[in-house]
């Protein structure tokens, strides 16, 4: 799928203008109907106590992130319009659209409610602590920007319907899986033809920059291995598997948009972003052949 993005956006089929127009599909139409959609399940105690564990590996994985974050940055040699950027390729990931098409992938519709539930912190802290990062001078976060975002509405609606004893109407249910299932091939055409952007003497000269590497590195393999203290804890191999996979996506592309909106280093997030999106076709498959094997 992957391949097919990017050959289409070399033939052009795909114009320069097409990245935005699909992430923003797949931000405000797409992934919330799947989320409607995957969250259509019967609330039991036992749901209740997957979520509880999802929770609190959510919240420990993005504190550990954030700490080391905050740390890392404050050690960077680097301007300061590349320190943010630097900050948010280490702690935010591309949980939204690769995470999703990954899990789906792997577990189907079942997944998915587990990975929402998951993605819930996560998605308040990408608008809020998030966008702070860029703009710790003037940081002007509001309730509006912070509720308004589509993932977050789409989540509490399906919770509310998770609670309360009546279901969507089938017609539109069905709407919601045909639609929010475009999210996977939509997230892989959008891979490809974000590096098909790429000019390969930059890729070249932005892979030998070893702050790129370090946040690659710390995204995609260290802070979702610490995850698995939850070993320990007797954490459903299920949840386990779900919460470090979804840990370990690469970098998330809100960083280059934040970027740009608040006038920090767009470039460097650019290539920090296709640097970790390009290594995480090793590292997923890597992670979960590890994951399966420690679980057996």
């Amino acid at each position: 799928m992957a391949l097919i993005g990017f050959v289409a956006r070399k033939m052009n089929i795909l114009s320069r203008h097409a990245n935005p127009v699909i992430i923003q599909l797949m931000l405000y139409v797409t992934l919330p109907a799947l989320i409607l959609f995957s969250l259509d399940t019967t609330f039991s105690k036992e749901l209740l106590m997957d979520f509880s564990w999802l929770i609190a590996m959510s919240v420990f994985v993005m504190t550990v992130s954030i700490v080391i974050g905050a740390f890392l940055r404050w050690r960077a040699a680097l301007p300061e319009g590349q320190k943010s950027v630097y900050e948010s390729l280490i702690v935010f990931g591309n949980q939204g659209f690769i995470g999703f098409a990954v899990i789906y992938m792997l577990m189907g519709e079942q997944g998915v409610v587990y990975l929402t539930l998951f993605n819930i912190l996560y998605l308040v802290l990408i608008w809020s602590y998030g966008i702070y990062l860029f703009t710790r001078n003037d940081a002007s976060v509001t309730w509006r920007a912070l509720f308004l975002n589509p993932g977050i509405l789409a989540t509490l609606v399906g919770l509310a319907m998770l609670f309360l004893p009546f279901n969507w109407p089938d017609m539109l249910l069905r709407t919601f899986e045909d639609v929010g299932k475009m999210t996977v091939p939509l997230s892989m055409i959008l891979i490809g033809s974000l590096l098909a952007d790429t000019r390969f003497e930059d890729f070249k000269l932005y892979s030998k920059n070893l702050y790129i590497w370090s946040a690659s590195l710390m995204k995609l393999w260290i802070l979702p291995l610490t995850l698995l203290v939850f070993l320990f804890l007797q954490v459903p191999e299920q949840l386990l598997l779900i919460a470090v996979l979804t840990a370990g996506m690469p970098s998330a592309t809100t960083t280059t948009v934040y970027a740009q909106k608040f006038g920090a280093d767009a470039v460097f997030a650019s290539y920090g972003v296709i640097h970790s999106t390009t290594l995480c076709m090793l590292t997923i498959p890597l992670m979960y052949s590890l994951l399966q094997w420690m679980i057996k």
